[in-house]
């Protein structure tokens, strides 16, 4: 019975899309909430993930799911891709079953994932020798935030190509930022994510600062974040640090490390001083040592807290709401 009842819902939500088309490869944190608004927007959206759960739950959804990047690439003429790693781009793209193997001509991808502008630029020329389009389009925003619609779009690229995909990223997005040529986009995700590694160690800092002067974190959270101190960070990871639980993850630290090391490796071309972020990678990188890598990178709060000699795993429970 409960199989037919989903099966009505799920018949009835593809019945109300009338939108645009949609691909999108990569159903994780991410591409997943990307995928759940623009079904919620009306576009009929084809899914493909290389883990089969997340494509049952985009069915479940009302959405399609296939079982490659080239069935993606027949069923829509705009793709959106959100991958963790350059080994999965090049098989996604390029490779037996990629989206090349699939798509016509005036196909364009919009790609989300950060990762360096060589590499995409390297992308975006194979794509052209295909007749596909490539925007650089990375997301300003963490996963919680991309759960709620409450993210940014750097786009950049072709001009002709991003007015074609405009109802898609109002589809997903809070605001959409046409920001040039390729790969300009790239460059101000870079910006805004050195800014977010530093913003969270000082969220961390100042938990911790408040625990070791005992006052009730969830005082902390309420006060300062209606206050001059307070950022984005604070506000979406704050509530995890109060509680001192850093799962489910917005933005796990494993894949997270990849970003800094992008953004690092950028900074080091350009000869560009950046004190406060080189200061911070040490706290990531314990992190990841000990053992929290598939945690939310709010969990170096916990290694603060292991140096301020803050006894326990977890802050003490208080009397005070995080919200």
């Amino acid at each position: 019975m409960r199989k037919i009842v989903l099966r009505k819902r799920v018949q009835s939500a593809r019945r109300r899309q009338t939108g645009v088309p949609v691909g999108v490869v990569g159903l994780g944190i991410m591409g997943g909430a990307f995928a759940r608004h623009l079904l919620a927007a009306g576009h009929p959206v084809t899914g493909y993930d290389v883990a089969a759960p997340r494509r049952r739950e985009h069915e479940a959804r009302g959405g399609r799911a296939v079982r490659s990047c080239a069935e993606v690439a027949k069923a829509a003429r705009i793709i959106i891709s959100s991958l963790p790693s350059p080994a999965a781009i090049e098989q996604a793209f390029f490779g037996k079953d990629g989206i090349t193997a699939g798509a016509a001509r005036g196909t364009i991808v919009i790609e989300a994932s950060t990762m360096p502008i060589e590499l995409k630029e390297r992308c975006r020329k194979r794509f052209a020798r295909a007749g596909i389009e490539m925007l650089d389009c990375p997301i300003s925003g963490t996963g919680a935030q991309a759960a709620v619609k409450d993210i940014a779009v750097y786009a950049s690229g072709e001009r002709r190509a991003f007015n074609r995909c405009r109802k898609v990223f109002d589809g997903f997005a809070r605001s959409t930022y046409y920001c040039g040529e390729f790969g300009i986009g790239s460059k101000l995700k870079f910006i805004a994510n050195l800014l977010v590694t530093i913003h969270n160690l000082s969220t961390a800092e100042a938990m911790v600062m408040g625990e070791k002067a005992g006052l009730d974190l969830g005082l902390v959270y309420r006060v300062i974040r209606d206050g001059a101190g307070t950022s984005k960070m604070f506000d979406v990871r704050g509530p995890m640090m109060v509680n001192g639980r850093y799962l489910p993850a917005t933005m796990k630290g494993d894949v997270y490390k990849k970003d800094i090391d992008i953004i690092h490796a950028f900074a080091r071309r350009l000869k560009c001083p950046t004190p406060l972020f080189d200061r911070s990678l040490e706290f990531y990188t314990a992190a990841l040592r000990q053992g929290r890598a598939k945690q939310d990178t709010a969990a170096i709060h916990a290694i603060l807290r292991k140096r301020a000699k803050l006894r326990g795993s977890a802050p003490r429970r208080n009397k005070g709401k995080g919200r």
